[in-house]
């Protein structure tokens, strides 16, 4: 089963989708879709038409919750992709026909939709590009919510920078790679966005403009809380190729 394009969704509490949508389409220069869903929950950020690219990053509003993020995965054959993760030990959450919620071993929500034709990712945008969904997974869990990932995607397996981390590296032109973390302890599987910056000191002081605050410093990236209450994460990774500098590998 070949993945055909990558979706990151950022979920947020419905009454906050509006600071959501303003924000997420400031950071990303993008603008967002008309709504859909029956509660209006479901948003894409669209880049400008000019330039020829792809979405790849989505809003929803839920219910429950502070939010957090998800994957859609995009194939030509929703049906034989959900065949695959359920054999893999992933459970049905709903079918809806032309698309399919399911859960991962671990407990983390994710989409299998067909593929509309996207090829052509979004450009980076002000040094950053939203590039990366990181899979937080506790320590009982990690070996084998891992080992499902990279089956399910079949993408490169690789060390990440520090011993907690793995990369799930997709094939060049998809636009959003996983991150798969360790937590310390043992909690709920979650799940967050992850921005590639080119100088993660000036692309934070561009988010603070906009109402987000800093969180936590890290070795090489800077937890962040967007106007809506979420968290996401600035990393000092290449924006064009999503590796990290020479230097930090």
């Amino acid at each position: 089963m070949i993945i055909r394009w990558t979706y990151a969704f950022v979920d947020r509490p419905a009454g906050r989708l509006r600071e959501a949508r303003a924000f997420w389409t400031a950071v990303t220069g993008t603008h967002a879709s008309e709504p859909r869903g029956e509660q209006g929950e479901f948003l894409t950020l669209l880049p400008e038409e000019a330039a020829g690219t792809d979405a790849c990053v989505k809003l929803q509003g839920v219910a429950e919750g502070d939010g957090g993020a998800h994957l859609d995965l995009c194939a030509e054959d929703v049906r034989e992709l959900t065949a695959n993760a359920r054999e893999l030990g992933a459970e049905l959450v709903a079918d809806h026909g032309d698309w399919v919620v399911l859960r991962s071993p671990a407990g983390q929500s994710f989409c299998a939709v067909p593929w509309h034709g996207e090829t052509v990712r979004p450009p980076v945008v002000a040094g950053s590009r939203l590039d990366q969904v990181c899979l937080d997974i506790p320590p009982s869990r990690h070996a084998a919510e891992s080992d499902f990932w990279a089956t399910l995607t079949g993408w490169e397996r690789l060390k990440g920078s520090r011993p907690e981390f793995e990369v799930l590296k997709p094939p060049a032109g998809l636009p959003v790679r996983i991150l798969l973390q360790r937590l310390d302890d043992e909690r709920p599987a979650s799940a967050h966005p992850d921005l590639a910056c080119a100088d993660i000191a000036a692309v934070r002081a561009r988010h603070e403009e906009y109402g987000a605050a800093p969180v936590h410093h890290g070795p090489h990236w800077t937890v962040m809380r967007d106007p809506a209450g979420g968290v996401y994460c600035l990393t000092g990774r290449d924006p064009e190729t999503g590796g990290l500098p020479a230097a930090g590998r």
